[in-house]
């Protein structure tokens, strides 16, 4: 294992990386524009990096506001800045802008990475096999816990592995699909009404819908397809209260729970849905700490750690639960980059527990700059 700390003469250098390929890159740039806001520049020196549509990766404008949410408009990256890449150096790894016809104007050195990409390719252990590869430090999961998280499906096969209750659910594919539509649509019949078609291996709730009968199965696999050839088909735990809770790494010791948060929908909403968590609803209701027992309470919270673990978490994630009326527990899923976003679940939790937005970002860089690099 690589122990090497960043230089003490000057102040740790992170790199903010968002943006991405995926359909959650508006997000993502959301999130970024939050961290670059809340992030100590008198403890980092903050170099923000974007990763357009198109997979370039650019030397961003250091601008918070650029990046917020604007009515129902998300922002994204603008691809044509400078682009910039990780190179190799003597003493680490360089972040470099890469014009074409110059020489490489060399930033510095970068001790952390801060990814805040959302969905395939960054929050998959893609980007943190890159950055493994590159032996550059990074806030959160490694490649393993950053893959299972990402695909619902083996997430399901490890927590149950682990002894945890998950949603009865099948997976359907693209071609399983397109080659026996029949036997496709009776698997899902078997499994019952009323039931969530979701995309595997994507979040912010994208491309899930709610089947309430056979007639509407086709219209629901299809719409996950357009996200996913991977569609994760779910039980609706009907009657059951949506509960989130935080855990946190921490230098020394297990990692940390937040108090429990619920999400309460209504209106035009089944569920909790893109609109719900990003845009202004007045029909969505967060009660943070939720109003729980003690002894229910107190599992949850050991349940979620459970789950960071069984997964090899590192960093942070969000563990999300249904309490079913008799009070018992079902993992819904682990989310390995939560969002942080000003109405985003994870930050909130932690508020209520006692951590502020900035001390959380600061958590997070030092858990980072103290692992080692390499095997762990």
């Amino acid at each position: 294992m690589n122990e090497t700390s960043p230089s003490k003469t000057r102040k740790p250098r992170v790199a903010v990386v968002f943006g991405g390929r995926s359909s959650e890159h508006g997000i993502s740039c959301v999130t970024a524009g939050s961290v670059l806001a809340a992030i100590d520049r008198g403890a980092y020196d903050v170099v923000p990096v974007g990763i357009a549509t198109d997979g370039r990766w650019v030397l961003e404008a250091d601008e918070p506001a650029r990046l917020a949410i604007r009515g129902a408009d998300l922002p994204s990256v603008d691809a044509e800045r400078s682009p910039v890449a990780l190179m190799g150096a003597v003493t680490g790894t360089d972040l470099v802008v890469t014009e074409p016809a110059s020489v490489p104007s060399v930033i510095g050195e970068v001790d952390v990475v801060f990814p805040l990409l959302h969905g395939p390719w960054g929050e998959d252990g893609t980007l943190q096999g890159l950055l493994e590869m590159a032996a550059v430090r990074y806030v959160g999961s490694g490649v393993l816990a950053s893959a299972i998280g990402m695909d619902k499906a083996f997430m399901k096969i490890v927590l149950q592995a682990a002894g945890l209750p998950v949603t009865p659910g099948i997976v359907v594919t693209r071609s399983e699909w397109e080659q026996d539509p029949v036997g496709c649509r009776t698997r899902v019949e078997e499994l019952g009404f009323p039931a969530f078609a979701k995309p595997a291996r994507a979040g912010s709730s994208m491309g899930i819908s709610k089947v309430h009968d056979a007639t509407e199965i086709e219209a629901a696999l299809e719409e996950a397809f357009r996200h996913d050839p991977k569609v994760l088909v779910e039980q609706s735990m009907e009657g059951a209260r949506e509960v989130e809770c935080g855990v946190l790494g921490t230098l020394e010791g297990p990692p940390e729970t937040s108090r429990p948060g619920e999400v309460r929908t209504g209106g035009d909403h089944e569920f909790y849905d893109f609109e719900a968590k990003y845009l202004a609803d007045q029909h969505t209701e967060i009660d943070i700490p939720a109003d729980l027992p003690a002894e229910i309470e107190q599992p949850l919270r050991a349940m979620a750690v459970r789950a960071f673990e069984a997964l090899s978490c590192e960093g942070l994630a969000r563990v999300d639960f249904f309490v079913m009326p008799d009070g018992s527990l079902v993992i819904n899923e682990l989310n390995t980059m939560p969002g942080f976003t000003p109405t985003s679940m994870y930050p909130q939790l932690w508020a209520a527990t006692g951590m502020t937005y900035p001390e959380l970002v600061d958590r997070l860089v030092q858990l980072a700059l103290h692992r080692g690099t390499g095997l762990r």
